[in-house]
């Protein structure tokens, strides 16, 4: 007998639709950069900046008194839990659980960190004050970059979209490593040895195998207020946390994969977009030609359309010819060129470390907010219209993304 659908399955599969589409949260996070432009430059543009920036009249923490500081450090820790256990999943059991399987992203993603950096340096110069945002080039955006893939249906063979994914998760670990490690305010030792105590606790869980979601999401939520005030930035709470959540359960999917399948849409759909409005806005009132090619904006937008492709491309090419890894399965090479430009999308993490780098100097932001819209433009256009002229393997081969 043929089980019955239930009436929820029924009204939410169109949103379940929207959710497995390569192209939607990327899709999404364009209309939200988009509104956030519009909101910053309408007759509702002082709306918009007291919505995210004027002063709560009561919060219940003291460190967080606007709502801009509640989405950047409680929401996106969010993301960042999802982040991290997606890692943790893809290191064990998925497709970065082989050495050999790890060569080839790692390789590509520290060369595509590296180059973006140095090129950043290369054109902001000596400036001092500048400095600050060298890894702000560094991050790939996985929704829009897997959202412009998701653009070209099935033609990009599906090798690149996993190598794609892989780099741009081997990429979160590195800009997660550098936000805990340069983008730290002054450490309180204190609370950092409560942060390690809660640690401890969430690791003796992961070792009884418990299999229950409460308390590690109790535990969860109290080491992101104990890193909160510690000094470090509070959405590594995130990530640590999710690295203590353990691969076991009840059924076929572990815990990772069941809180992972739960949390990803909300984080996707609801978290990633939130903070984009909220950080996407960009004031366009006095700015001109000399402000857009200003050192800033223009070595965050070289880093990202140069420096990341330049980097991720040769590092295969180097790694294929010297045999240290092979290329994708059945990709051209002017299709991984393609897609190592669509690497040099930057969004959520390069608007994220540009808040940290320049924290409290609004002109610095906007600046770099101006580079990050610019570079990750023509790194997508670009990027698209390469692997639409380049690409020719049929539309009709059935990519593992898609469902």
């Amino acid at each position: 007998m043929t089980e019955r659908p239930s009436a929820f399955r029924l009204v939410f599969a169109p949103v379940r639709a929207l959710f497995v589409s390569d192209a939607s949260a990327g899709i999404l996070l364009i209309l939200v950069a988009a509104a956030a432009m519009f909101a910053a430059n309408s007759p509702f543009a002082g709306e918009y900046e007291a919505l995210f920036y004027g002063e709560l009249a009561w919060t219940p923490i003291a460190k967080l008194d606007d709502l801009h500081l509640w989405i950047n450090d409680a929401l996106m820790a969010v993301f960042f839990f999802v982040v991290g256990l997606e890692v943790k999943r893809e290191w064990i059991e998925g497709q970065l659980s082989s050495a050999q399987a790890r060569r080839l992203p790692i390789l590509a993603a520290a060369a595509g960190m590296i180059l973006p950096a140095l090129v950043y340096v290369g054109v902001a110069g000596g400036n001092a004050e500048l400095l600050r945002g060298w890894a702000i080039p560094a991050a790939t955006d996985i929704a829009f970059a897997m959202g412009v893939l998701g653009l070209l249906g099935n033609r990009v063979p599906a090798s690149l979209r996993l190598f794609l994914l892989t780099v741009a998760i081997v990429d979160d670990i590195g800009a997660v490593v550098v936000i805990a490690l340069f983008y730290t305010a002054n450490i309180k030792l204190g609370w950092l040895a409560a942060s390690a105590a809660v640690v401890i606790a969430m690791m003796a869980l992961n070792r009884m195998k418990v299999a229950r979601f409460w308390p590690f999401i109790a535990l969860a939520v109290v080491l992101w207020y104990c890193v909160l005030h510690s000094g470090i930035h509070a959405t590594i709470a995130g990530v640590v946390a999710a690295l203590c959540i353990p691969m076991v359960g009840p059924d076929d999917q572990t815990m990772v994969e069941r809180m992972e399948h739960s949390l990803a849409p909300w984080s996707a759909y609801l978290v990633v977009p939130v903070f984009g409005f909220a950080n996407a806005g960009v004031p366009f009132a006095g700015l001109g030609l000399e402000q857009v090619l200003a050192p800033l904006p223009l070595a965050i937008a070289a880093g990202l359309f140069v420096g990341k492709q330049v980097g991720i491309f040769l590092a295969i090419l180097a790694a294929d010819k010297l045999g240290f890894a092979p290329r994708p399965d059945q990709a051209t090479w002017p299709e991984i060129w393609g897609v190592s430009i669509l690497c040099g999308i930057g969004f959520t993490m390069s608007l994220f470390i540009s808040g940290l780098a320049f924290a409290d100097q609004q002109l610095l932001i906007n600046e770099a907010k101006i580079g990050i819209l610019l570079g990750s433009l023509i790194s997508a256009v670009v990027g698209f219209v390469i692997l639409r002229m380049t690409t020719t393997h049929p539309d009709d081969v059935k990519s593992p993304y898609l469902g």
